[in-house]
């Protein structure tokens, strides 16, 4: 009797179906994936091991660097519209003379180191040109030529009804006077309680802080 030949199947598998999920799912986080803008200004931030996590929303961010220079910014990603208002009202105020363009590219602007009278040179350049040039900052010298106070005004009442976060970053190595001139221009707004930003530690592994860290993470990412 005859013996029955099997045929022979291969067994390669074809893998290019893999391969376009693989380049798909690769190009829908390169594409929905928001990366960090690299800050203006460096700053070496004092290490501390806290549960809360740095607002990106409704805050007001004040940087003092190590050589005393303060710059401003606002954090209003779901309103972008609330930096306009600020501009405006100073523009208006204190007649800086700013063109609607220059109020507009504000609102884009991701933070303030010049005086009042050098905003129309800031406000001139693209948002990714003003990162290259290195400005003076905020003038906060004294009580009476604090122009940080004015910036400090003019955004809480345009965050007015919300609750605002008040952050201060200052560098490691900045110096106490130029720091006391910062919390000199939250207090003329009368402003007494703020969070400062530093640098997060890892908290011991199996201990309550790193629980409840990696519990703030999770409710961060939903």
């Amino acid at each position: 009797m005859p013996s029955v030949k099997m045929p022979r199947k291969s067994t390669d598998t074809d893998m290019t179906p893999f391969v376009d999920v693989a380049f798909l799912i690769l190009s829908f986080f390169m594409l929905a994936t928001k990366f960090k803008p690299p800050e203006p200004v460096e700053i070496t931030t004092p290490n501390s091991v806290s549960t809360k996590l740095l607002p990106e929303n409704d805050a007001i961010l004040v940087i003092l660097d190590s050589t005393g220079k303060a710059y401003f910014s606002m954090l209003t990603e779901k309103e972008p519209g609330l930096k306009y208002n600020v501009i405006k009202n100073m523009n208006d105020t204190r007649q800086l003379g700013l063109t609607e363009a220059e109020m507009k590219n504000f609102t884009r602007t991701p933070m303030v180191g010049v005086s009042f009278g050098g905003l129309k040179q800031l406000l001139s350049l693209a948002p990714e040109d003003q990162g290259k040039k290195k400005w003076p900052g905020i003038p906060i010298q004294d009580s009476a030529n604090n122009e940080l106070y004015y910036w400090i005004r003019d955004a809480v009442q345009a965050f007015a009804g919300k609750k605002i976060n008040y952050l201060i970053k200052g560098d490691n190595a900045a110096k106490f006077p130029q720091f006391k001139e910062v919390l000199n221009a939250f207090k003329r707004n009368d402003i007494y309680k703020f969070q400062l930003v530093t640098a997060i530690e890892d908290a011991p592994a199996g201990t309550e802080l790193y629980a409840e860290r990696q519990k703030q993470m999770q409710a961060g990412k939903k």
